[in-house]
């Protein structure tokens, strides 16, 4: 019996050595810390409304900062740009130009709820308030500040997020939001889905 359960041993040890040393190299965040993050993505304008009619999807490009604070909450800054295709045409007088591309930053102040935050997995969830710029870039190359479709307004967001840590202070940042736009007297509806990495400043 003996001469089985040392063997065994040694091999469990093998085994989980690894294991233990990937998992020291995880240093989670704590509160006081601050996170730096850049994300790219996939955005999309519901077909709500006008403007819904007339834009679709694009690529988008994210930068959000995160400030971890007791009780596990949080709140953050986040720069989102969008790229919107046009779908369909509408056409802006005199010249008959037409609209080929919706332009969306987003400037907001989050708030976060995070769950997990002693495992290398934490969900969050998030409320944000800000403003949205949208600019539409015409078929003559210009690009209109103020119009059917262009103008500052209010931005409202929900949001649910994952963070994945894997090595000491750095996650893989997955997050879904929804912005509601509230710009040239109607509301626009905006998705958008990201994939990118954060790293917290130790201390």
């Amino acid at each position: 019996m003996r001469s089985f359960t040392a063997p065994a041993i040694t091999a469990l040890l093998l085994v989980l050595t690894p294991l233990a040393a990937h998992a020291a190299t995880i240093v989670l965040p704590r509160p006081g810390q601050v996170g730096i993050g850049v994300q790219g993505g996939y955005g999309t304008i519901l077909p709500a409304g006008d403007i819904g009619d007339v834009f679709q999807d694009g690529a988008s490009f994210a930068v959000r900062l995160r400030y971890r604070a007791r009780y596990e909450r949080g709140i953050g800054l986040s720069f989102e740009g969008d790229r919107m295709d046009a779908k369909s045409v509408h056409y802006y007088e005199p010249d008959s130009a037409y609209a080929t591309k919706l332009s969306v930053t987003i400037s907001e102040l989050e708030i976060y709820q995070f769950f997990g935050t002693r495992t290398p997995t934490v969900k969050m969830i998030s409320l944000g308030i800000g403003l949205a710029q949208q600019r539409v870039k015409l078929s003559t190359g210009e690009t209109l500040l103020q119009g059917d479709f262009a103008d500052d307004g209010l931005a409202l967001s929900a949001g649910f997020g994952v963070e994945r840590f894997f090595y000491r202070s750095w996650a893989f940042d997955l997050s879904a939001h929804y912005h509601a736009m509230f710009a040239n007297h109607q509301v626009g509806h905006n998705v958008q889905i990201a994939l990118g990495i954060i790293g917290y400043a130790g201390y």
